[in-house]
Order: C-alpha cells, then structure tokens, then sequence
C-alpha cells in the first residue's frame, strides 16, 4: 500500500541501483497531504507556464522593436544619405558655378571621337606659311623723317651723298587729349548813320548741347559710352580724365547725365514702337538695384527686362517680374512668337493673350541635364546621353536652315528634324513609364520638366524661323550683367531710367552694324542744334528708317553731321560771354549721389 500511497512505481525503484540511500525509504502521507502537494505541484507548474509565456512575449516584443529600429535606423540612414547626397550635389553645383568652366559648350560623341583619333596640334604648325603683318591703313598717317645727325664717312669724314628712297616702317599709337574751343566770335559796330544797326553786334554762338554747360559733344559722347557701352564705373572714368589732364567733378557728371536723359526719351518711344510692330521677340530678365525707397517695395533689387526683335533692342526697368511688364511693353492683343525661359510670368502672359506662341529655350533644358551630371555623378552617362540628343537636334536644324526655304532639301531635312523629335518624345514617354522604379528621383524630375514644356519647346520645327534657344536675349543682357558687377546698379531712379535707355539705343545701334560713337556723336550734336531738344526729325538716326548712303555711313564711321569736325577727341567750350556748368561745387556734389551705386 506505501508505494501507492505514495505514488511510487516499485518496479521502477528496484531498477534504480545507483539511487541514493534514501530512495529505498518510504514514507507515508494522508491524502490531505497529498492532495496539497498535487495543488502546488499544479501551482508552480502553472507560473512556470506564465514565466515562460511572459519571457516569450518578451522576446517577441524584444524582436519586433529590434525590426523596427532597424527598419527606422535604414530610413534614417536613407534620409541621411540623400540628404548628404544633395549638400553634395550642391557643393559640386557651386563649385562648378565658380571654379568651372564658363562656357556650356559640349563636344559629341563623333566630335570627342573625331579630336582625339587627330594629332594635329592646335595654333600655327611649324613649317605652315602665316599670314601678313595687319597694317591699319584706315588710320591718318603721320609722316616722321629721320636723317643722321652727321651723315660722313667715319674713316675719311666726307659727306654722304644722299640715295633715293627710303627705308619705311610703321608704329600705330593712340593719342586722346582734352583741349578747349576757343570761340572768339567776331564783333562789328556801324560805319554809316542809318541806325539800323543797334550798337555791337557778334557773330552767333555755336549752340550748345547743355545749356551754359562748358563740356561739348564729344565730352558727353566719350562719357555715355564708357558708362553704359563699356561698364566702367564713373569715378573710374573722372580718374581717367584727370590723368589727362581734364578735372570733372562727380556732382558735374551726374547733373550733365541728368540734364541729357529727357533728349533720349523720343528715341525710346520709337524703339518700343518699332518692337511692337514685330512678329517675334526674345526676352529675359536680370536683376539691377536701383538703391532708392519706394513706397510698396521692399529691399532695392529691380528687375531689368530686355526684348528683342528683328530691328530692335530694348530695356525695360520695372520694380518687379510680374507679367505686366511684359504687357506694357508689347501691348494688348499682340500676335506672334516670344521665346523665353520657363519663367512663369510668361506662362501667364500667354494664356490671357490667346494669339502669343511661346517658344521654350533648349539652352535651358540641356543645362537641367548638365547640372544633374554635375550634381549626381552616378546619373552622368545617362544625362550626356540626352545632351547628345540635344546636339543632334540642334546639328539637324543647322542643316534645315541651310536649304532653300521651298526646296524639296528643305523638305528632307524637315522630315529628318521631324522624325528626331519624335524619337526624343518616345524616349522620354518610354523611360517615364517603363523604367519609373528604376529611374532616379532628379532625373524622372527633368524629364518630367521636359513633358511639362514639350509643345513650347518643339515650336522650332513648324516655324523655321525661330531659334532653338534663348541665347540671343541672354547675350544682350550680357552688358547690364558687365555694368551691374563693376558698380552695382544705379543711385537714383533718374539713373536706372537713363541706364535701361542708353542700353536700348547702344545694342540697338550694334544690331544693324552702326559704329556707336559716330551714331551718338551726330545725335548729340543734333540735340544741341535743335536748342537742346530731341531732333524733329529721328528718321536720320533710326536705323530701320536711314536711306542707305546714311546707314552706310554710320556702319563705316564716316562723319556724318556738323560733330564730325570734333568727333575724335573731347573738347570744352569757353568764350567771352560764356558760362559755366550752373550750380555751386556743392550742389554738384549733391547732384553726384545719383549716376550709380560705386
């Protein structure tokens, strides 16, 4: 009964020979006890259930929160990554903006091929005949003579007899000198008693293009030109003046330019009329301070907008880049074509005048893909790939251009240009499409600019005459670029007027071939014939209107006008009776504050 009782098998104790010596006792207990120790076996049982499930738990929470850390930390590390990928592509766009190369102009795969299978080297090949010595033979000639001082024979002392001819060569200099007019007109009195003749009388005065101003036309033609033609800032200019000997004070300066702005105001609305009368135009955008406060405008930076046409340049200063600048220049209900950039100024302008066609600039769009080469090397093979593109579709247009307008080669390359375009779009739909997981994020985004931008872009192929690009604007807004870097825009609202207008009529000027200075010299001087007024008469310098002996002259910078006579060197006028620049030294400098900002 004990084994039983006490739950043991003894068949199985007998078994055990290597027990200990108690495990051949035997023990009894109540079924009380018994029934106690079955309960707390039960009981621990229980917890150690509860223990293992609790440390399974655990461990199961332990693997979730160790997936999700590893999950946000790949997140994080992701985030960090593109985050430093573009601090880096960045830092590579900056420095590429101020050390790199300048020029956008790339090489084909056919032209890298082409240069580097040459070995020829670049500039003059030994051996290769060059060319002449360039002898400016449009230049005056001044005749120098030069004879020995003893012209004997050293060993016997003779004289030398003298040979015909002689031993000839040339030296080209420059010389630029300020001097004075002197005007000594001639007096008269009477000699008979008619009393016709009141007292005196003088021979009239030449007229002045300042009134009581000292400085004549080519003073101011000389200062116009280096300011807003050249880009030199004018206290460098009164420097230059004084080392030759000419003293111009910066309050004297600033009131001539001030009293000549209003002369070239008829010459600006004719400009905007002729602009206005075109087809198509090219414009951009660059910024100039104009460092004065006005009301509604914060800060100084302004915005000067260029337009360009077949026979006109113009500048528009507006204190902002919204799209009725844009308005007010061309007019209302305009018809034609405007390239441009992306800007969305001229999204706007286009869709609230229905007749405007904008031609988007391809020059844009290959720097998307050049600046994503430069920012993201990986993404570089991919990015030349369309810059090639890009160049082929430009080369197929060169060769369009080239034909005949209504040739059947016109019509053949007009079909090669069409079929290239197309082929472009289908590239790009194919890699939005089918390749949209693999492609980067910046590369899906230019080729989404691209879709975005496609019928502008493509404008070129149905209307031959528009170019691919925008460059011809960019580079007319080239010379403000040069004028705002070496002195920082314009002191006064006057001078920012007088700026944009002298940028207008000099690019103007230089579209039909005109040579500036002999322009504004005989404008200048017509001014001052016409009591310091604009000349009734702008057919005479508008080039579109000259006859063709006129605009041939210009061109070849053959005196045209009375200016002519002074037109190579500066020159003051002083006199008798005359005066000089009205204003005391310190309202001239008072005056001086407002040509620019350098």
């Amino acid at each position: 009964m004990a084994p039983e009782v006490c739950g043991f098998d003894a068949g199985q104790s007998a078994l055990q020979t290597n027990a200990a010596p108690w495990a051949h006792e035997y023990v009894q207990l109540t079924k009380q006890a018994h029934g106690e120790l079955v309960m707390q076996a039960n009981y621990w049982k229980a917890q150690h259930g509860r223990a293992v499930g609790r440390s399974q738990w655990r461990e199961d929470r332990l693997r979730r929160v160790n997936r999700q850390l590893k999950e946000q930390a790949a997140q994080r590390e992701a985030a960090l990554r593109a985050e430093l990928d573009l601090a880096q592509a960045k830092v590579r766009d900056l420095q590429q903006r101020v050390f790199g190369r300048k020029s956008e102009r790339h090489k084909g795969r056919s032209e890298r091929q082409a240069r580097a299978a040459s070995t020829r080297g670049r500039g003059q090949q030994p051996g290769a005949a060059g060319h002449a010595r360039t002898m400016q033979t449009n230049l005056p000639e001044r005749v120098e003579v030069i004879a020995l001082d003893s012209p004997q024979c050293p060993s016997c002392g003779l004289d030398l007899k003298p040979f015909p001819g002689t031993q000839d060569n040339e030296v080209v200099e420059i010389e630029v000198q300020a001097y004075r007019r002197v005007i000594r007109r001639q007096r008269y009195q009477a000699a008979c008693s008619c009393g016709c003749v009141p007292g005196i009388v003088a021979a009239p005065a030449p007229p002045r293009l300042i009134e009581r101003g000292k400085f004549g036309v080519s003073v101011w033609t000389h200062v116009l030109l280096d300011k807003f033609l050249y880009g030199r800032p004018s206290h460098r200019l009164l420097q230059d003046l004084a080392d030759q000997g000419l003293k111009i004070s910066p309050g004297t300066l600033a009131g001539g330019l001030k009293a000549l702005a209003p002369l070239f105001e008829p010459m600006n609305q004719a400009l905007v009329a002729k602009l206005r009368s075109a087809s198509h135009w090219h414009a951009d955008e660059t910024r100039w301070a104009v460092f004065v406060n006005i009301d509604g405008k914060v800060g100084h930076r302004w915005q000067l907008w260029v337009f360009h046409s077949d026979a006109v340049v113009h500048y528009v200063l507006d204190p902002t880049r919204a799209t009725s600048v844009i308005e007010d220049e061309l007019g209302p209900q305009i018809r034609g074509i405007l390239s441009c950039d992306r800007y969305s100024a001229y999204k706007c302008f286009m869709r609230l005048n229905p007749g405007v066609l904008l031609a988007f600039c391809w020059a844009h769009q290959r720097r998307d893909f050049l600046a994503l080469a430069n920012a993201y090397p990986d993404l570089s093979p991919w990015a030349m790939g369309w810059v090639d593109e890009i160049a082929k579709l430009y080369q197929l247009n060169a060769l369009r251009l080239q034909t005949p307008a209504e040739s059947s080669q016109r019509a053949v390359r007009q079909n090669e240009l069409q079929q290239a375009v197309d082929q472009m779009a289908q590239r790009r739909e194919r890699e939005l499409t089918q390749a949209q997981p693999l492609l980067a994020e910046p590369a899906a985004k230019v080729l989404q600019s691209m879709a975005a931008h496609w019928s502008g872009l493509t404008v070129f192929v149905e209307h031959a005459h528009v170019p691919m690009d925008n460059n011809v604007a960019e580079r007319d807004a080239r010379l403000a670029v040069v004028g705002r870097k070496n002195f920082y825009g314009s002191g006064s609202l006057w001078s920012g007027q007088l700026a944009a207008t002298m940028y207008s009529l000099l690019m103007t000027a230089r579209l039909w071939g005109l040579n500036v200075r002999t322009w504004l010299g005989a404008y200048l001087q017509a001014c001052g014939d016409n009591a310091n007024c604009a000349p009734a008469d702008l057919d005479a310098f508008l080039p579109w209107a000259m006859d063709e002996q006129r605009l041939a002259a210009m061109r070849a910078g053959v005196d045209v006008g009375a200016a002519a006579k002074h037109a190579g060197v500066m020159s003051t006028n002083s006199g008798t009776n005359s005066g000089t620049n009205s204003g005391t030294n310190s309202e001239m400098a008072d005056r001086g504050q407002g040509i620019d900002s350098s």
